[in-house]
């Protein structure tokens, strides 16, 4: 029973937190691009990068499995690079969750670099730092609460998915079967106590989760 209970936990958190390394990289890249860009379609790229938060997980889960299917040009090629479809993988659960957790820290990021006050920035221009080194040492540390704050957000929202996972992943248990999924199979099967522990758990981290987030506002 405890192996049973600790697998999709620990399959959940290994997902999120890889999940949250790029989301956070692409994040912080496309908020501090986005923040200071000015230019025609900005509102469509932007309609973009949020629209997985409206869309149903479903929807999202259609459209992943259309990109990366085996009979998509992307798909195929990820077939003939590593031998094998990317569908009903570990690596397909770390994709659905990137795509509904992305708005989260895009959002987040792209308001900590919009306060910042440019006079900083425009002070190091003027003492000789280029863009790299502003960015990495005047923007990045300038912003890092909202980064850090939607990195917590991202990582409780991957952690969580379900619907684009459970059509995208699958539900196979050791190699795609998240918390999620597994509370979904428990109570459809009448296990109601392992359906208890997985949303406990689910509960107990997710509250942890907000709580550092609310420590993290100023």
């Amino acid at each position: 029973m405890t192996s049973d209970f600790w697998s999709p936990v620990r399959l959940s958190l290994e997902v999120a937190s890889v999940s949250s390394v790029i989301v956070v990289i692409l994040g912080v890249i496309c908020g501090s691009v986005m923040a200071k860009a000015a230019f025609k379609g900005k509102a469509i790229v932007e309609t973009i990068f949020l629209l997985p938060l409206v869309l149903p997980p479903t929807v999202v889960g259609f459209l992943l499995i259309v990109l990366f299917g085996r009979n998509s040009p992307v798909g195929q090629l990820i077939e003939w690079i590593f031998k094998q479809p990317v569908m009903f993988t570990w690596w397909a659960a770390v994709i659905a969750a990137v795509v509904v957790s992305f708005p989260l820290m895009y959002q987040s990021a792209k308001a900590g670099f919009e306060a910042i006050d440019q006079d900083i920035e425009n002070a190091a221009r003027v003492d000789g730092a280029n863009e790299y080194k502003i960015f990495l040492f005047i923007s990045i540390p300038l912003a890092l609460k909202s980064i850090i704050s939607g990195a917590i957000l991202s990582f409780a929202r991957a952690l969580g998915e379900f619907g684009a996972t459970l059509m995208f992943a699958g539900n196979l248990p050791g190699q795609t079967q998240t918390t999620s999924t597994a509370i979904y199979i428990a109570i459809d099967s009448g296990n109601m106590g392992m359906a208890w522990l997985w949303v406990t758990s689910m509960i107990v981290i997710s509250f942890f989760m907000l709580i550092c987030v609310r420590l993290m506002k100023p």
